[in-house]
């Protein structure tokens, strides 16, 4: 079992709150280089929410 999949079982019923850590993470690393890797970050944070599963509806699908 990969460290991703350990993640993403320990976060099964929280992609909501998983998508609001990254998203805040995201921001953090976006703040203290001062906007300079803004599109790599929003590219890295859609990703990682994408991975957890936080891009979706409860019982819908993907979030555009």
């Amino acid at each position: 079992m990969s460290a991703m999949d350990k993640i993403k079982s320990m976060l099964k019923g929280h992609e909501d709150k998983a998508g609001k850590g990254v998203d805040k993470a995201g921001d953090m690393v976006d703040d203290r280089t001062h906007g300079k890797y803004g599109k790599q970050v929003k590219t890295g944070q859609d990703k990682l929410k994408q991975q957890f599963g936080a891009d979706r509806d409860q019982d819908g699908p993907p979030r555009s």
